[in-house]
């Protein structure tokens, strides 16, 4: 039984999959908000991931609760690596008695048998033509902006957003306190360069950055994860200025204060540039055309993607726009054409 709008209901508990990195996160967080303005009553639950916990604790949003999930193939672990919960996690999970649990975590060939697990009483989300049927479902195409994506997955529950999709952060006065035990009080006018990516097929060559930041007369710092430390060290090697590394001194938390107390962020499309615009800060992105229609900013006021349109390997002309092809393993970068004059000019023009 559903009421008019699609809304289910009687329902007191909701659960929704969403178990990966910062920018998934925030890339759902407009259709979390839609979900819980559409149900205030009732208590909204995270399957996802230890740093969610961390993350989310006390944190201002829609989501009331995170349950960190096991390693599970394809849910909680990627679809290469082998792992499944133990039976008595489902268990746990169905004395919750969700009524409603939400699928945002993509096709479903893993994801949507784990949350017929749950017991739900509805369920609903995103399927793929060889994914098990939830109860409501749209289908999945690779090429959907992902805030629109999981907007249609609230719609089916009868939850729409009010107001802009872009995600929006809270920053917590436990994140300016981390940033300021570990950093100090951020100089006027600082710029953040984030020249890393978990794909290197995503990364702008670091001696551009690096122009870019000198050009600006800015105080600059380069931020990273641990794996990222090469990139980043090449970055402020390539500088003719000075410049403050940080990899891995914040969490997730404090690396958002970080990037609210600056005047800009300029970053290849990563979890960090979502991040700095989720906090309110102008971003430049680097972006590889395909990844623009998944991931870009949907406005351009604050924010101004770059964007390389190549549409072959460089390495050996494979071609990567049929996400049906067979990847040919190479992992240069696709997005080394995009001027270093062009990411200067929105950088200036954002700081104006």
């Amino acid at each position: 039984m559903t009421s008019d709008s699609g809304r289910v209901p009687g329902v007191r508990r909701i659960a929704v999959l969403r178990a990966n990195a910062i920018g998934d996160l925030l890339l759902a967080y407009p259709a979390l908000e839609a979900v819980k303005a559409a149900y205030p009553e009732a208590r909204l639950t995270l399957l996802g991931r230890p740093w969610h916990a961390r993350f989310l604790r006390g944190r201002p949003g829609p989501v009331d609760e995170v349950v960190a999930l096991p390693p599970v193939k394809g849910v909680s672990l990627p679809d290469t690596e082998e792992g499944e919960a133990p039976e008595e996690f489902y268990a746990a999970l169905r004395r919750r008695r969700f009524d409603l649990v939400l699928q945002m975590h993509g096709g479903g060939r893993y994801s949507n048998p784990f949350v017929r697990r749950t017991g739900a009483r509805v369920t609903a989300g995103l399927r793929t033509p060889d994914a098990e049927p939830l109860d409501r479902w749209v289908p999945y195409v690779y090429y959907q902006h992902e805030i629109l994506r999981y907007l249609e997955v609230a719609a089916l529950v009868g939850a729409r957003p009010k107001g802009t999709p872009e995600p929006r952060l809270a920053v917590t006065d436990a994140d300016r306190a981390e940033l300021a035990r570990v950093l100090g009080t951020p100089p006027r006018g600082l710029v953040a360069i984030h020249p890393g990516a978990s794909d290197p097929r995503r990364r702008w060559p670091p001696e551009r950055f690096a122009r870019v930041a000198d050009d600006l007369g800015r105080p600059v710092v380069v931020t990273g994860t641990r794996d990222e430390r090469d990139v980043v060290d090449r970055v402020i090697a390539a500088m003719r200025r000075p410049a403050r590394a940080v990899v891995d001194e914040l969490s997730v938390g404090g690396l958002a204060a970080l990037y609210a107390a600056c005047d800009l962020v300029i970053a290849n499309d990563t979890g960090p540039r979502h991040l700095a615009a989720a906090v309110g800060t102008p971003t430049v992105g680097i972006y590889w055309c395909g990844n623009l229609i998944n991931a870009g900013p949907l406005t351009r006021a604050r924010h101004r993607p770059l964007l390389s349109w190549t549409i072959a390997c460089p390495a050996c002309g494979g071609n990567r726009v049929d996400i049906g092809m067979k990847d040919c393993g190479h992992r240069v970068s696709w997005v080394a054409d995009i001027p270093v004059d062009a990411v200067a000019q929105e950088a200036a023009d954002l700081l104006k």
